[in-house]
């Protein structure tokens, strides 16, 4: 959706190394904003942005605005599939039938072999990738390791609202994965146990609004009691005035 970062350049890499030509959609998509969301207030630094692309190296970049990818009179919207329905489902009920709708169209206007997607929105990638099989889509569909800042931060486009104390804040989220990861590595199974500490860490470090902090299935996104085999850890949160997330997949 633009204001590009290291984390969204990564997956412009990743495709130059490995496709012949690299496109990239540009869209703030409206239909997956909620309206207490803030659509209004993301940002749009358009020229910077195709700057940045240049540099990278991108063949061609692809910047519709909203009457060409939701024409006059446009109903048609698709519907999520499973693993949609927890999680960010939860809270954010009508996010992903907006997130499987543009990227269906997208997916259609560029008919891709490959597209990239940054496991930073794990969620995300499952669902798209769900409704990729599900609706016999002919473009597969790769997830890129998360970028972070140096200090830990997963990037985001969000993260230029988190000032001062905020940004210290907002570091609690990959503290806690890790804590989360070095536990199930010593040993703990007790999923339930995982997640309180979890939330009782980042209640500690001064996050007061927590959507969820969960250890889940890696593919179902369900709550896991006990730990057996690979999890995956999954936060959202808000900091301040920036609703963060962030995961970490844990092999054991």
């Amino acid at each position: 959706m633009g204001a590009l970062h290291a984390g969204h350049l990564s997956l412009v890499e990743k495709s130059l190394s490995t496709t012949d030509v690299t496109a990239v959609s540009i869209f703030v998509n409206p239909t997956q904003f909620a309206p207490t969301d803030d659509l209004d207030q993301y940002p749009r630094p358009l020229e910077q942005d195709l700057e940045k692309l240049r540099r990278a190296g991108a063949h061609l970049v692809f910047v519709p605005d909203v009457a060409e990818i939701y024409p006059k009179n446009c109903t048609t919207a698709v519907e999520p599939p499973e693993v949609s329905r927890r999680l960010e489902g939860e809270f954010r009920p009508s996010h992903f039938k907006g997130v499987c709708t543009v990227v269906l169209k997208l997916l259609q206007l560029i008919p891709a072999r490959i597209a990239f997607f940054g496991e930073k929105d794990y969620q995300q990638l499952a669902v798209v990738r769900q409704m990729v099989e599900d609706l016999n889509v002919a473009t597969r569909i790769d997830g890129c390791p998360i970028i972070r800042e140096p200090d830990g931060l997963a990037m985001s486009s969000r993260n230029i609202y988190l000032a001062g104390p905020d940004r210290k804040i907002a570091l609690s989220l990959h503290r806690t994965l890790s804590m989360v990861a070095q536990q199930i590595e010593q040993g703990e199974t007790d999923g339930h146990c995982l997640m309180s500490e979890m939330r009782q860490m980042l209640i500690d470090s001064g996050v007061s609004d927590i959507d969820y902090a969960v250890v889940a299935d890696p593919t179902t996104l369900e709550v896991v009691d006990d730990v057996e085999g690979a999890v995956v850890a999954l936060i959202a949160c808000q900091v301040g005035q920036t609703r963060l997330i962030d995961n970490r997949v844990i092999t054991g």
